[in-house]
């Protein structure tokens, strides 16, 4: 069988940045036509614009945050081409905490050990028969299913109501995992309240409107960063926008 090898660099237009021309970190698409750059770089570009910085569509006239998603098969993609990236990324943000005296949270940590355990494996031409790596992977999954993602970094969150069409919560205050997203919390409170469906609300923050893609880090580290925990958040009757 013949098979053809590509090169990175023939590959880079569609694994890069259009923004900043570095290699996708935290990879977000633009759901209106798909484009996807680093998470950090799109945030701040769409702070002052709402349009993609490729095709100049616009994404939303007054609300273009809640119309871009983190795309974790792009990003995946990207980590597997290029050689050292993942790695090099984790060290960056262990780094970062250190600095600030932070402790490292505990999915950077994961990250870390798993694309380590990936390295080695590589260089030292280690290969496994498919039975057993479906048995660690099954382990591996059985251990994060016990751990219920408190391992993760933690997010402490007041959820507050602002409608009286609603009644609040009986316990507002909870603690989550920062990997957690705004759905995950649309569903929490629907749940609570006996709500048909999670899609009757709308949870803000600072008054804005958050999209159900953003994950709770996400949120902190763009609307939340100044400010001491926990993260408010308030919830209301969803409201059509124009």
């Amino acid at each position: 069988m013949l098979t053809r090898k590509i090169k990175l660099w023939d590959i880079n237009a569609h694994i890069t940045c259009r923004l900043c021309n570095g290699y996708l970190i935290d990879a977000t698409t633009v759901t209106e036509c798909l484009h996807t750059f680093c998470r950090s770089c799109l945030v701040k570009y769409l702070e002052e614009n709402n349009t993609c910085p490729t095709c100049r569509i616009v994404i939303h006239q007054s609300h273009p945050l809640q119309y871009i998603g983190h795309d974790r098969t792009m990003q995946d993609i990207v980590y597997k081409l290029v050689p050292g990236l993942q790695e090099a990324e984790m060290r960056k943000q262990r780094e970062f905490y250190h600095k600030l005296g932070m402790e490292v949270p505990g999915d950077i940590k994961g990250e870390t050990c798993s694309a380590k355990q990936h390295l080695e494996s590589h260089r030292n031409g280690e290969t496994k028969a498919d039975e057993s790596t479906n048995k660690e992977t099954s382990e591996e999954k059985q251990e994060e299913d016990n751990d219920y993602h408190r391992s993760d970094e933690q997010v402490s969150i007041c959820l507050e109501c602002n409608s009286s069409k609603l009644r609040g919560l009986k316990r507002k205050w909870i603690r989550c995992s920062a990997q957690a997203t705004v759905l995950h919390l649309k569903k929490f409170i629907a749940k609570k309240l006996n709500l048909s469906s999670f899609n009757e609300l709308d949870i803000l923050c600072n008054e804005e409107i958050l999209g159900k893609d953003h994950t709770l880090k996400f949120v902190v580290v763009t609307r939340w960063r100044f400010k001491k925990a926990p993260l408010l958040l308030h919830y209301r009757p969803k409201m059509d926008l124009l």
